[in-house]
């Protein structure tokens, strides 16, 4: 089985009105009161007064079941589609090809008029295709603010949110972080309904789910389902403590929000395991205390930050552990310790086993990856380690991640006096090989992809000053000019765009 992100949707559909019919009838709270179970049986009681085994201590009954309908009728206007326009740029191994010797060919003419996108290998360097998806969002605010996934906006020109009662915006792409799969919109609307948000430590592995969200473009969607595992570390996610659930989750059901059996929102619907790309019983929803904290950096600066402290590591096995003196298999094994990390500050090695973070426990590799990675660079940690047979404390200055995209935030604005432009300082690779300084465009909306500028650019300059950080550039947006002049760098050739700013 592979694991799959929930890709967007191609499929532009209309609404289908789901409802959830039953036995619950619909009442002003969200919450049905249950009749309590009995802590014992008579037989129970009976087999252990006649000497035999006692029977296991019964499972307390929940106080409550949940009422599905309520909380889709309260909580449904404040879910949202998403409607995302743009264009990707496509590999040279992706575009389709001819036989060897095949542009000899007299009938090859007939090739030469493809549509956009679809060309054949030798055409040039970074064709672009264009593509069109949907994915869904919550609103958290009454003044227009939205959680999405990273993914759903990636790559989009245009963001159009539509809302459960059909009205349609268009949405600015405040910031994304594609490292916990976290976006946030918004839109110029107000006294809009919003959810209620929850606390997910608070759910425990059997409590009821319920996920709303616009799966193959079937806008409120209801399913629901319970709570599988919580803490789940996936393969190049482990920095988010995934909520694992068996609600059916499908693709456009992407950014959704994931209720507990109150009504509150505990997760952001995100990932599926699957070998079809269908739903297979395993959804995977990232915690909503994660996208809140990485919601508050992006609204605040633009983009969100991780820490970072400069090791490989791994989870311990029984054999293991008794290899290194520990009586059970808890803890992040180190086995490699990057130079000049704050981990090798530290004085970490390999054969380090960590325990504990500020004195909370470390049981598996990944509750270390997403403890340290939603912790910010600069943040300092006590970590205790597990040396020579004996425990030990150090203490740690987390780095933030290198290469980590700086996204503006005024990506997707149209108004006059933004730029559109989302960004990033290059990384020591990049710099190293082509021989650059400056800052590469992952995403162009709004003026500059009106003047012409691609993904892919580098932006050397602005107004004739050197670039090299964001924030150079946001310095001068905000003097809010009515136009810019960007150098920048495309395919080897330099050369100053104009972009209006209104």
């Amino acid at each position: 089985m592979t694991l799959k992100t929930l890709n967007v949707s191609l499929i532009a559909a209309g609404v289908l009105a789901v409802g959830t019919a039953g036995a619950i009838g619909l009442k002003p709270d969200l919450i049905k009161t249950a009749d309590t179970a009995a802590a014992t049986t008579s037989a129970a009681a009976a087999t252990t007064a006649a000497g035999g085994l006692a029977p296991a201590a019964p499972v307390p009954a929940r106080s409550a079941v949940p009422d599905y309908r309520a909380i889709v009728a309260q909580a449904g206007p404040a879910v949202v589609g998403v409607t995302v326009e743009g264009s990707h740029k496509v590999s040279r191994e992706e575009m389709p090809q001819l036989p060897p010797g095949a542009e000899n060919d007299p009938y090859f003419q007939f090739f030469r008029s493809l549509p956009p996108g679809l060309k054949f290998r030798g055409a040039p360097q970074n064709p672009s295709q264009p593509f069109r998806g949907q994915g869904s969002g919550f609103i958290i605010s009454a003044d227009g603010l939205i959680l999405t996934n990273a993914h759903v906006v990636r790559d989009a020109k245009e963001v159009t949110v539509k809302l459960g009662d059909r009205r349609e915006f268009a949405a600015k792409v405040l910031g994304s972080d594609p490292t916990t799969d976290v976006a946030v919109l918004r839109i110029d609307a107000k006294d809009l309904p919003v959810v209620r948000l929850g606390d997910p430590q608070n759910l425990e592995v059997g409590d009821p789910v319920l996920a709303i969200g616009a799966p193959y473009g079937f806008e409120q969607t209801a399913t629901s389902g319970i709570v599988s595992a919580k803490g789940r570390s996936l393969p190049g996610d482990a920095m988010v403590p995934f909520i694992q659930t068996d609600a059916a989750v499908n693709p456009g059901n992407s950014g959704g929000p994931l209720f507990d059996g109150s009504g509150s929102v505990v997760g952001i619907n995100a990932q599926i395991y699957s070998q079809s790309g269908g739903f297979q019983g395993l959804s995977f929803a990232i915690p909503i205390n994660v996208a809140l904290k990485v919601k508050d950096q992006i609204v605040a600066t633009g983009r969100a930050s991780h820490g970072r402290l400069g090791v490989v590591i791994q989870d311990l096995n029984q054999s293991l552990a008794e290899s290194f003196g520990l009586s059970r298999p808890n803890g992040a094994l180190v086995s490699k310790v990057s130079p000049d990390s704050a981990a090798a500050a530290a004085g970490l090695k390999p054969g380090d086993v960590i325990t504990e973070v500020n004195g909370e426990p470390i049981d598996r590799s990944g509750a270390l990856s997403s403890r340290i990675g939603l912790a910010s660079p600069g943040d300092k940690v006590k970590l205790t380690i597990w040396r020579d047979r004996k425990a030990q404390q150090v203490e740690a200055k987390l780095q933030g991640i290198p290469n980590e995209a700086a996204q503006v935030a005024d990506s997707g604005a149209t108004q006059g006096g933004k730029l559109g432009l989302a960004l990033r300082p290059l990384t020591p690779d990049e710099r190293r090989q082509s021989k650059l300084e400056g800052l590469l465009v992952e995403n162009a909306s709004g003026p500059a992809a009106r003047a012409g500028i691609n993904p892919g650019d580098v932006v050397l300059a602005i107004n004739g000053k050197p670039v090299t950080s964001v924030e150079q550039v946001r310095s001068v947006i905000e003097g809010k000019p009515k136009s810019v002049a960007l150098l920048i760098e495309r395919d080897g050739e330099r050369i100053f765009v104009p972009v209006n700013l209104g």
